[in-house]
């Protein structure tokens, strides 16, 4: 005759059932950011009501900015369709530019460890320079126009391409290079037959993503007089034309609606 065993059934047993976890450490993080969030709120002198006081201001610059002035939509195309270009050749550039720098950083690839460390360096360096530092650089050495927003949009392509492209390369199949490398492949034939098929649809979905950000960046780096959109902004704020403002923003904003929908089709057929 089987005797069936209850668990829990038995007083005198302990109880499997886990313990819920404790709220201690849930509330101690509330406190933690609640706290980082006020002391940084007192530091930079910004306080809620402050920000009830502008709001009729606020109130007051939209009603400028609507309706929008819709015959200034003519002026406007030649240079969101400069922006967009800028956009496309910062990132073609920056994704070439970006393979041979990430194999440099990966430390798995790496060739040369003496060239490892001074390649991840110099790239952590270049990251933190902001877009908008950059073209003000290159607008002082090469003078107004899309050219040095092209340069600031390459610089910034390589870095975020180069980062994380060299994080997907660290994590590659082993397999594929250990079996190259023991029929007698070079270095680049390692690259091109064992690495490059495991990452390149990902690879693509990085330079589509570094290109959507492109194109917002390059609709600003006209304020420092690299070329693009911006430059429109730059004309259209100094002389307080908010209504023109506007048709400028709605119409920046559906480019980069288009490219997003666009850009998550290709990344969806590739991945």
């Amino acid at each position: 005759m089987s005797t069936q065993i209850k668990l829990g059934s038995d007083p005198s047993q302990p109880s499997l059932r886990p313990k819920p976890p404790g709220r201690l450490k849930l509330y101690m993080t509330a406190v933690l950011i609640l706290a980082l969030i006020w002391g940084s709120g007192k530091q930079t002198e910004a306080s809620l009501g402050e920000l009830f006081t502008g709001m009729p201001n606020m109130a007051d610059l939209l009603k400028q900015m609507f309706p929008p002035r819709w015959s200034y939509f003519d002026n406007i195309v030649r240079g969101m369709l400069e922006t967009i270009r800028m956009a496309l050749v910062g990132t073609t550039i920056g994704a070439i530019i970006a393979i041979p720098v990430a194999l440099l950083c990966a430390g798995n690839l790496a060739p040369n460890r003496w060239l490892y460390y001074p390649s991840r360096l110099l790239l952590n360096l270049v990251r933190t320079i902001p877009d908008l530092l950059l073209a003000a650089i290159f607008v002082s050495v090469f003078g107004l126009g899309p050219v040095p927003g092209i340069l600031a949009l390459t610089v910034f392509s390589v870095a975020l391409i180069s980062k994380l492209t060299y994080e997907l390369l660290e994590t590659v199949d082993r397999g594929p290079l250990e079996a190259l490398t023991a029929a007698g492949g070079n270095y680049f034939q390692r690259i091109a037959y064992g690495v490059v098929p495991q990452i390149q649809a990902n690879f693509m979905s990085f330079v589509l993503y570094t290109f959507e950000i492109n194109v917002r960046a390059a609709a600003v780096l006209g304020l420092v007089g690299a070329g693009g959109i911006g430059l429109y902004y730059e004309a259209t704020l100094g002389f307080l034309e908010y209504d023109k403002t506007c048709v400028i923003i709605l119409f920046t904003l559906a480019v980069v609606l288009l490219i997003d929908y666009a850009s998550t089709k290709l990344r969806e057929k590739l991945l």
